[in-house]
């Protein structure tokens, strides 16, 4: 689901570049935006800086880890503290007794720079504040990209789902992407040959009847925007876990295909008619 591009890693990706007013326009327009330059051997060398799959760190109010808010070594500038709330819900209205809606809330700036010094990860503290933006930018992407899945199944009256979970698995490529890779190998003058460089798996709830869907999201740098905005291709589709998420592949796949026949003018006359069978 989403745009295609061209050469892509996968088939229907979606192509994205920050806002004109977001900082992230200063970063390098290729690779991941965390310089991941001589990384130690036992961590993972790519994806999202906040282990995700830590449990027994996870704080049970916003399921972020419990990063501390101090400067530490080696930090050169002062980093704000502010975080960020999200559009991601993650508490829909009916399930709290107050009937509020919760949105997932994002790790501060100070916090962010400090799970990277943990991880080993070499980024200068001063451009901390432009990779949280790339982070969360790309998580409301993530977030977008869903929600139009989860609309070709709703029924009127649903309310809207909400991210029950998620887990990031870095180091973990997805079965779509190792084909792409290897399409990538095979095909190099069409195929896209760089893997992606972060991975998440989030649970979607519905609160219809409380199913839970996973969704897989494969993060790929793409090529600068004509006027040289980073660019970022996300491939976000439900896994193949149940028949209805099969059955959804299958058709988002079937529409992609029709689109680009209709791009390429296929089923048309040189005067602008169908072609019919047999003329």
């Amino acid at each position: 689901m989403g745009q295609s591009i061209s050469s892509p890693p996968p088939a229907t990706v979606t192509r994205t570049s920050p806002p004109s007013s977001c900082p992230m326009h200063d970063m390098p327009s290729t690779g991941c935006p965390i310089q991941h330059n001589n990384p130690p051997v036992t961590k993972s060398s790519g994806g999202c800086p906040i282990d995700h799959s830590s449990l027994n760190t996870l704080n049970p109010k916003n399921q972020m880890p419990d990063l501390p808010q101090t400067p530490i070594f080696p930090q050169s500038v002062a980093l704000p503290t502010e975080r960020t709330m999200s559009s991601i819900p993650r508490v829909v209205d009916g399930e709290t007794k107050t009937d509020t809606r919760q949105t997932w809330e994002y790790p501060s700036p100070q916090q962010f720079y400090n799970a990277l010094v943990r991880k080993g990860l070499d980024t200068p503290a001063e451009h901390v504040e432009t990779v949280v933006e790339i982070h969360n930018f790309l998580n409301e992407r993530a977030w977008g990209e869903v929600l139009r899945w989860e609309r070709r199944v709703a029924q009127e009256g649903d309310e809207e789902p909400h991210l029950a979970r998620f887990k990031g698995r870095p180091g973990e490529m997805s079965p779509k992407a190792r084909f792409w890779m290897l399409a990538g190998w095979l095909l190099p003058s069409r195929f896209n040959t760089e893997p992606p460089f972060d991975r998440h798996d989030w649970i979607v709830r519905r609160p219809r009847d409380g199913t839970e869907v996973r969704y897989v999201i494969d993060y790929y740098s793409a090529p600068s925007t004509p006027n040289g905005d980073p660019g970022f291709a996300l491939d976000v589709r439900p896994a193949l876990d149940s028949f209805e998420s099969v059955q959804q592949r299958v058709a988002v796949g079937m529409d992609n295909v029709w689109e680009e026949l209709r791009e390429k003018g296929w089923g048309k006359s040189e005067r602008g008619g169908t072609q019919q069978a047999g003329s």
